[in-house]
């Protein structure tokens, strides 16, 4: 069988009866808040992002974690509050993200967190640089539940990887995957549905060939192809592939870029998923990086309380009016993504 079928077929396996019928409640507030132009919302979310920890190795260029740029603070997701949460949301919830900012594998908890949501047949994935995927670790990442482990590979040579993976070592992902190989065949599971991950910037499209056969060679079931976000990309910016088919700029008369997306007037996303950093916080989406668009705090109030709240209606209100009036909204893609 396929490996992508594979996958697709577990993450269906989680879909009980109540939670499509939530997820067709979203749906339908969704496209009935695009149509009449006022923001309704029925059920909870399908997704959430949760993030262990701001805490990175690696310095990479377009990334708050690896600048140290954040003006929030950084920290570790308490363990307590993490499964309140769950404890909430697990009946209606399919799909888990562990990952936000920083690297997953640095919270001490991370395959109890996993664990966790697993033993209540929520869809585990995370995103990792596979820098702590030692030949335990891995074990414990197959044994854990997980199923779907993304690996960020963004060059395949040391010279080519390094220029964005600042301080990261080539040899150590391809080690943690080869580890995660070998304790899937050797406990026999078909999880996690392991992804390499290629965020495509000009340094490295050369090798976006050499990647996918780098990929089957080592056993990973799938190659991503995702496009860069950069955040000043009016002026240019070396990272801006060459390739338009992995760019979300073009070029202007007078050598500025724009972004090639139109800003439509709604956002899927606002409707069937959020994030929630790792003190709490809960924010619309993953381009919200420093948390300036606070909907709500898991330390003070329930999650239906806040995902029903004022806050999160008078922003999905704005959405629906105008979403250029939303500052963050106007770099994005909704997350532009190429399967190879």
């Amino acid at each position: 069988m396929n490996r992508n079928w594979k996958d697709g077929l577990n993450l269906m396996s989680k879909v009980t009866p109540r939670r499509a019928w939530n997820a067709m409640q979203i749906l339908g507030s969704y496209f009935y808040s695009r149509y009449s132009g006022k923001a309704t919302h029925w059920g909870m979310p399908v997704a959430i992002s949760f993030e262990p920890t701001t805490s990175c190795n690696l310095r990479c260029p377009e990334c708050p974690s690896g600048l140290r740029s954040f003006t929030r603070p950084t920290g570790m997701m308490e363990e307590d509050l993490y499964k309140k949460t769950i404890d909430e949301l697990a009946e209606t919830l399919l799909y888990l993200i562990f990952y936000f900012q920083g690297e997953p594998y640095l919270h001490p908890k991370f395959f109890d967190l996993v664990q966790y949501a697993h033993n209540k047949g929520i869809y585990t994935a995370t995103s990792t640089n596979a820098h702590y995927l030692t030949d335990e670790k891995a074990r414990r990442t197959v044994e854990s539940g997980l199923d779907r482990l993304i690996i960020s590979i963004d060059g395949t040579t040391q010279d080519v990887y390094e220029q964005y993976r600042i301080g990261g070592k080539l040899e150590k992902v391809l080690e943690g995957t080869r580890n995660i190989i070998k304790w899937k065949k050797t406990l026999k599971s078909s999880t996690p549905h392991t992804v390499f991950q290629f965020l495509v910037v000009k340094p490295n499209e050369h090798q976006i060939d050499e990647v996918k056969r780098l990929a089957k060679e080592l056993g990973v079931d799938e190659v991503g192809l995702k496009t860069a976000q950069i955040y000043d990309y009016e002026q240019g910016s070396p990272l801006i592939p060459t390739i338009d088919k992995y760019s979300r700029y073009k070029p202007e008369e007078g050598g500025t870029f724009s972004i090639k997306n139109e800003l439509l007037d709604h956002c899927w996303k606002m409707w069937h998923s959020c994030v929630i950093t790792w003190d709490g916080l809960v924010v619309p989406c993953c381009f919200d990086k420093d948390a300036h668009h606070r909907l709500g705090d898991m330390k003070r109030q329930s999650f239906r309380e806040l995902w029903r709240g004022s806050d999160y209606h008078q922003f999905r209100e704005t959405l629906i009016r105008s979403r250029s009036e939303i500052e963050m909204c106007k770099n994005c893609t909704e997350g532009t993504k190429v399967w190879a």
